[in-house]
Formats: structure tokens, C-alpha cells, sequence
């Protein structure tokens, strides 16, 4: 039997725009009150806006560990508990290695690895208390195969499944599950940054899946019934290769 989201707290890192914004729309139909972690607060207002009273915006920066902890304690003070962190900010960079910008690469890495731990960590504390919580990081298909066309994103995303795996392990036993979902392209703003001919050569070809594949894969995620956790999801669109 599925668990119901309804009324389960969820908070969503980079959850004004792209994949994010389309989670936090599922998971509002699904039922859950969601809190969207963003510095984007113009993006934040117009999803309250769309989706009503049960989406709350907290600004927060990523970059700093202190503020993703202030943006949990928010939720915490408002509504007691947390039950749901999906932790789904992201950038990317591709491109051969030895072109590339070391300045770049360390803003991608900070998000996409440093930003997605600590906001698991900071999940973690409260979800132990309480025995029970979900945590789901966005990883890629590139976090299990290497993609030649992007070695420091496959590197942060293979980063993401390290430390996915090593922590299901530590919080099994308090009750509190973590997976990570791992997407192939998706039709997102971070493909602007994809060089033009791959891009022009998927979106025509049909290789790319839309951020509602994703947010459904995540429902099925979180409503598996106590004790049955999905380690990993892979999500490819149709002939794709790896």
C-alpha cells in the first residue's frame, strides 16, 4: 500500500524554476504543504500565486550553510516537522576539461555538491527526532555512467551517489530514508548552458524528457510504504544511449 502525502511538510531547494517548480506542483496535487528554498524571490511569489496558500516561499543562499539551516529552523518553527527535503538545486558545466573555467567549475560544485549535502544534513537532525522523513537529491544519469561531454558535472553527480549510498546506510536505522533520482536531459534552463549543436540535435531528435517525468518519478519515490526504500531512480527518454 502507497503512503499519502497529504499533509506531509516538504521543502524543495531550487523550487522556483524548472524541475523544482514542477515537484512542488505535484506535490501540492499530492496533498503535501511545500516550502520552497530559492533565492529567487519574484520566481517564489509567482508559484504562491498559482498554487495557493499551501506553498510558502523561504529565501535562502546556498552557498552558505548557515542560511540553509535558518531556512530549515523556518519550516521547523512553523509547522513542527519535516517530513519531506528534496534536495534539488543544480547547475551544470560541460565541455572538455582542459577549456574549461576553474572559477565555474567551483560555483557548479559548490551547488551541486556542497548546497545538496548540507541541505541533507540539516534534514537529517530533525528527521531522526521525529523517526521518520524522506530525503531525495537530484542526481543525473551521469552520476552512474561518465558522460564525455561533461567530466566536472559527472564528477559532482557521481559526488551525490557517494554520499547518498554512505548515509542510507547511517539513517536506516532511525527510520529516515535518502535516494537519489537521476534523470537523463531534461527540458530545463540548464540546457542553455549545453554546447548549441547537442542541444539543437537533442530537443529535434526527441532525447530529452519534460520536468514532469521527473516530479512523477519523485511521488512514486516518496509513497512507497514504510520500509521499502528506492535506492536510485534512473529515468531515460526513449533511445537514449549510455
Amino acid at each position: 500500500m502507497s503512503l499519502s502525502l497529504q499533509n506531509r511538510i516538504a521543502a524543495v531547494t531550487g523550487g522556483a524554476s524548472g524541475i523544482g517548480l514542477e515537484c512542488v506542483r505535484q506535490l501540492v496535487a499530492a496533498g503535501a504543504i511545500v516550502y520552497i528554498l530559492d533565492r529567487d524571490k519574484a520566481a517564489m511569489e509567482r508559484a504562491r500565486a498559482e498554487l495557493g496558500d499551501r506553498v510558502h516561499a523561504v529565501e535562502v543562499d546556498l552557498f552558505r550553510h548557515a542560511s540553509i539551516q535558518q531556512a530549515v529552523d523556518t519550516v521547523l518553527d512553523a509547522e513542527g516537522r519535516l517530513d519531506i527535503m528534496f534536495a534539488n538545486a543544480g547547475s551544470y558545466v560541460g565541455g572538455n576539461a582542459w577549456e574549461g573555467d576553474p572559477d565555474s567549475w567551483d560555483r557548479m560544485l559548490n551547488l551541486n555538491i556542497n548546497a545538496a549535502f548540507h541541505s541533507a544534513r540539516v534534514a537529517m537532525v530533525p528527521m531522526i527526532r521525529q523517526g521518520s522523513g524522506d530525503i531525495v537529491i537530484t542526481s543525473s544519469v551521469a552520476g552512474v555512467v561518465p558522460i564525455v561531454a561533461e567530466p566536472i558535472y559527472t564528477g559532482s553527480k557521481h559526488a551525490i551517489q557517494a554520499f547518498t549510498h554512505t548515509c542510507r546506510r547511517q539513517l536506516a536505522p532511525h527510520g529516515v530514508r535518502i535516494g537519489a533520482i537521476q534523470p537523463g536531459p531534461v527540458v530545463t534552463p540548464l540546457i542553455d548552458d549545453w554546447d548549441p549543436d547537442r542541444r539543437k540535435a537533442a530537443l529535434e531528435g526527441g532525447g530529452m524528457m519534460q520536468p514532469s517525468d521527473v516530479a512523477e518519478a519523485l511521488i512514486f519515490m516518496l509513497t512507497r510504504r514504510k520500509g521499502t526504500v528506492v535506492r536510485d531512480l534512473v529515468l531515460l527518454p526513449e533511445g537514449f544511449d549510455i
